[in-house]
């Protein structure tokens, strides 16, 4: 399919709007629609709004509808492709069959399998034209938790970590407050505030006692709080209690006194053993998904990291690198010494981005 130059205006206007919906939808996708005249005037334009409210289209249409427009024979341009199925909202592609739509423009089709699809055939069915993939790879980078979850029944993973360049996250006695510039930190919180859980281990909770709320960025929301801690030796005077927010704790054992300090501080509790006495990871990623967990957002020490690494769990790497040489420290990772360079973990670069005097490096894991 050909697009012209008008379409393409109009899909990064509808792409920018679903933006504006990052830090909203979860555990939706993040959507955005803008209905137009063929001369590109454009009538209404919306984006998902949170879960159990309306989705894009249907926001857009109400837009034109306040503004006294009428959209009949006109074209909307939608990041994903609408709905089909009753869910907490009407099935979109009904809303826009109604409105007397001829054509839709679709960046992606939708991965969950209750639309995958069903919705542009209703859309055809009914005689409009179907034009798909304007604006896929940047439909494809706002939502990849809720194509992950969809497709795998697991969250997208993002490990996040501030670092020397030498590649040390704290000195040998602990202290790494610090490492990198408040503008390195700042980003960090907003990476936070996309997310649907933060996840963090025991070890962090017990040597930093961190809040691990978004504090640096404004927010809608705060993210489900996610701690690893086998033995369940988190205070129920920790400071992770104080914002408001869900704190899940995965846990292999612990006293019933500790199980019962715990859920009255708030934590909801679940026992998920490995064979060793650990929490077992892949289980606990496979909840979160039933758990409508899109994307995790990971601040842990290097054995936590290591773990999820070791495990295959981990879909990308949000490193902040400071200009500064510490030597001798503790190293983003606890993944242990290799004997050939085969066995290293391959990554694929997907930006470099100057955070202040840091630099912010992502990579995804091959």
């Amino acid at each position: 399919m050909s697009f012209s130059d008008l379409d393409r205006s109009l899909m990064d206007q509808a792409l920018a709007l679903a933006r504006q919906a990052l830090l909203l939808t979860s555990p939706n996708p993040r959507v955005g629609c803008v209905i137009a005249r063929a001369d590109g005037i454009v009538l209404g334009a919306g984006h998902t709004q949170r879960a159990g409210q309306a989705h894009a289209e249907i926001m857009a249409l109400r837009d034109a509808q306040s503004r006294g427009q009428d959209v009949r024979g006109a074209t909307a341009y939608v990041t994903l492709e609408p709905c089909s199925h009753q869910g907490r909202t009407g099935p979109c592609c009904d809303a826009l069959v109604q409105a007397g739509l001829d054509r839709i423009v679709v960046s992606m089709q939708d991965p969950n399998p209750r639309v995958s699809g069903q919705g542009l055939q209703r859309l055809r069915a009914a005689g409009i034209q179907v034009d798909m993939g304007l604006g896929e790879s940047a439909a494809r980078e706002l939502n990849p938790g809720f194509i992950k979850r969809m497709t795998t029944g697991l969250p997208f993973v993002r490990m996040k970590i501030a670092a020397s360049l030498d590649g040390q996250t704290a000195l040998m006695n602990g202290v790494s407050q610090w490492i990198t510039s408040e503008a390195a930190r700042q980003d960090g919180h907003a990476w936070r505030a996309r997310a649907c859980a933060v996840l963090t281990g025991i070890g962090t909770v017990l040597e930093d006692d961190p809040q691990l709320d978004v504090r640096l960025v404004d927010t809608p929301r705060q993210p489900t709080l996610v701690v690893v801690d086998s033995r369940l030796e988190t205070s129920p005077q920790a400071a992770l209690f104080r914002p408001a927010r869900p704190v899940w704790i995965y846990h292999a054992a612990g006293s019933a006194s500790a199980q019962a300090a715990l859920s009255a501080a708030g934590a909801q509790l679940t026992a998920q053993p490995n064979p060793h006495g650990k929490v077992d990871l892949q289980a606990l990623m496979t909840d979160l998904g039933r758990r409508e967990i899109n994307e995790v957002h990971v601040e842990a020490g290097h054995k936590l990291n290591a773990s999820l690494l070791k495990a295959g769990l981990v879909d990308e790497l949000l490193v902040y690198l400071a200009p500064l040489l510490i030597g001798q420290g503790r190293g983003m990772t606890a993944l242990g010494p290799l004997d050939s360079l085969a066995d290293a973990l391959p990554l694929t670069w997907q930006d470099i981005t100057p955070m202040g005097p840091d630099l912010r490096l992502r990579a995804s894991l091959r």
